[in-house]
């Protein structure tokens, strides 16, 4: 699913809120991405796409070291992540995510907007270690629940990374999005198909419709 201005470069189709700021890194998708959290612009609307934050609230404190730590928690996860599909041991970087996790998220409220319909709000005003710590959780949740973590793959889309929990039917999802990669692996397949040289007459060997390969009279 892709959200707000950031449609055009992210996407929140992972299963959590963990791998879907994994996929903001400059190689979690597909060929020609770069940086998606490049400032402390993107990372607001991140945060508001993901559903951090409702949207307009204040994020007056938003600056260029809120970009860092969530970088840095980034490549912490991923780390994480790649030693539980075979990657190398991630030294340091569980004792980071528990760190961060150990802070407390801002807590939502319901509150009645202009219209009188109920509208998510945070109790109080969500400051940079209280965001951290939400995605934080979420990956300790998910490194700690064995179905989840059974569920863990990564992307088998040609030059793509991204993570993602499968979710389907007898774990047969390949693909991080099957609008995206799987689409690009079936027209791919079908630019193979269709670009294939055919036999051509003459050099020798019959092609597919030759009169020596049809059947003689008489033989059923």
């Amino acid at each position: 699913m892709s959200a707000g201005r950031g449609a055009r470069m992210w996407r929140f189709d992972a299963g959590r809120i963990c791998l879907d700021l994994v996929a903001t890194e400059r190689a979690g998708g597909a060929p020609g991405t770069c940086e998606q959290l490049d400032g402390p612009e993107r990372l607001a609307q991140w945060l508001t796409d993901a559903r951090l934050v409702p949207p307009d609230t204040a994020l007056s404190g938003l600056d260029g070291t809120w970009v860092a730590r969530f970088r840095e928690l980034r490549s912490a996860v991923e780390r994480l992540m790649n030693a539980q599909l075979g990657g190398p041991p991630a030294d340091g970087a569980l004792e980071r995510v528990n760190s961060l996790a150990s802070g407390a998220p801002p807590g939502p409220r319901a509150v009645r907007g202009a219209d009188g319909d109920l509208v998510r709000t945070l109790s109080t005003a969500p400051d940079c270690a209280g965001l951290l710590a939400a995605v934080a959780r979420d990956a300790v949740d998910l490194l700690t629940d064995p179905v989840a973590r059974a569920a863990l793959r990564r992307c088998q889309g040609e030059a793509c990374r991204r993570l993602y929990l499968d979710t389907s039917r007898g774990g047969r999802r390949r693909w991080c999005s099957g609008e995206v990669c799987g689409n690009r692996e079936r027209v791919a397949r079908h630019r193979r198909r269709t670009t294939r040289a055919p036999e051509v007459c003459g050099t020798g060997e019959p092609d597919a419709y030759s009169p020596e390969k049809e059947i003689p009279p008489g033989v059923e």
